[in-house]
């Protein structure tokens, strides 16, 4: 299990520091993600990508459930109007396909919308610092948090997220 930590730093030359001492602390260039303005440079930089930035993950997920639900109803109300052999397969086919539909169309909207998590941190990007989210391990979000309080007077602690989505 991961924490997410959020740290603002107040310009390229800071993040790129962060990101060497990350590396070294051994935390692998997957977990680590930054986030500017469009436009900002990134050089030296792993930049979020859309999972980190829009609300995708949490989107699909609230579309599977919605559509598995209106599909499993669905599939109850055509067992009753087509009377088939297997009532209950009909009924978790439909479901199925409802979960698919769900995700697939939730995604979309949720990949265009910006992530509510990172809405707090619009105007400091705008002001053009860096937004660093690292993943770590919990057995070491003290250890990497003191690293960087020690390491990195400039940059402000921003708290940190107790679940770390599955795939971002």
């Amino acid at each position: 299990m991961r924490k997410r930590i959020y740290w603002l730093l107040p310009d390229l030359g800071s993040a790129r520091r962060t990101m060497d001492e990350l590396l070294l602390a051994r935390i692998t260039e997957h977990h680590i993600h930054f986030v500017a303005t469009e436009g900002a440079p990134m050089d030296g930089l792993h930049a979020a990508n859309v999972l980190q930035t829009s609300d995708l993950v949490e989107a699909a997920q609230y579309g599977a459930l919605i559509g598995s639900g209106l599909g499993a109803a669905g599939g109850v109300a055509a067992a009753f109007a087509f009377d088939p052999a297997s009532p209950a397969a009909l009924v978790i086919g439909v479901a199925a396909v409802g979960a698919m539909l769900g995700t697939w169309s939730s995604s979309m909207i949720g990949s265009s919308t910006p992530s509510r998590r990172l809405k707090r941190f619009e105007q400091a990007l705008i002001d053009g610092q860096y937004l660093l989210i690292v993943d770590v391990p919990r057995t070491r979000v003290g250890e990497i948090e003191r690293l960087l309080e020690r390491t990195h007077p400039e940059a402000h602690f921003e708290g940190r997220e107790p679940n770390v989505p599955a795939f971002p």
